[in-house]
C-alpha cells in the first residue's frame, strides 16, 4: 500500500541539526495519520506514494518545524514557587504552574526548566527544536488504511511533532 491522504504511517527516523549532530533517534515504529494532525505538511508531501520500506530524506527549515525561537516565552520565576527537587530539564505544564507565577505566560504552553539560580527559575516555553533546521532520515515501517475513530480525532495517537514530548532526564524528543 502506498502513502496518501488517511492512512497510517509507521516510521523510524533520525533527526539531526544542520551540522550533522544527532538530536533524536527512534529505532522502533511509531504510527502516525496522513491528512491529520500528527505531521507537519513538508513531512507528510515528502512521503506520498512511497511503500514500506522506503527511506525519505529532507531538511525542514525552522519555519517548516518548530519555529523560531521566541525570547517571549522566557520567564524568570521565583525559586521558592517550584517543588526544591526541580532540576534542569524538569518540564511544568502551563495549565499547572504554581501560584505566583507571572500571569502573562502562555497556559497552552509546556515550559522547561532551563537554567536554576539560587532565588529564580528559567522557564523555556519554546520547543526544544525551536530555531533549528532539522534534518530527517524517515524510513517507512508500515502503511495501513486509518479507521473511523483515527480519522474522527485526526491523530493516530502520536503528537511528537505537534506537541513537546520530553521527560524529566530525557534527552530524546520521543
Amino acid at each position: 500500500m502506498e502513502i496518501s491522504e488517511q492512512c497510517v504511517v509507521g516510521l523510524t527516523w533520525t533527526i539531526k541539526d544542520t551540522l550533522g549532530e544527532v538530536l533524536d533517534v527512534l529505532d522502533e515504529p511509531v504510527e502516525f495519520l496522513i491528512g491529520g494532525d500528527d505531521l507537519f505538511e513538508t513531512i507528510e508531501a515528502a512521503l506520498m506514494g512511497h511503500e514500506p520500506g522506503a527511506r525519505v530524506q529532507l531538511q525542514l527549515e525552522p519555519e517548516q518545524a518548530f519555529g523560531d525561537f521566541n525570547d517571549q516565552l522566557l520567564f524568570l520565576e521565583p525559586r521558592s514557587l517550584f517543588p526544591k527537587e526541580v532540576e534542569e530539564g524538569f518540564t511544568f505544564d502551563g495549565a499547572a504552574l504554581p501560584a505566583g507565577v507571572n500571569p502573562d505566560m502562555p497556559r497552552e504552553v509546556l515550559y522547561t526548566v532551563s537554567e536554576i539560580y539560587p532565588e529564580h527559575l528559567v522557564l523555556d516555553g519554546n520547543h526544544p527544536l525551536a530555531g533549528i533546521a532539522i534534518r530527517l532520515d524517515l524510513t517507512v515501517r508500515s502503511v495501513r488504511e486509518a479507521t473511523e475513530e483515527e480519522i474522527g480525532q485526526g491523530t493516530a495517537g502520536t503528537g511528537f511533532f505537534r506537541i513537546p514530548n520530553t521527560a524529566p532526564g530525557n534527552d530524546l524528543l520521543h
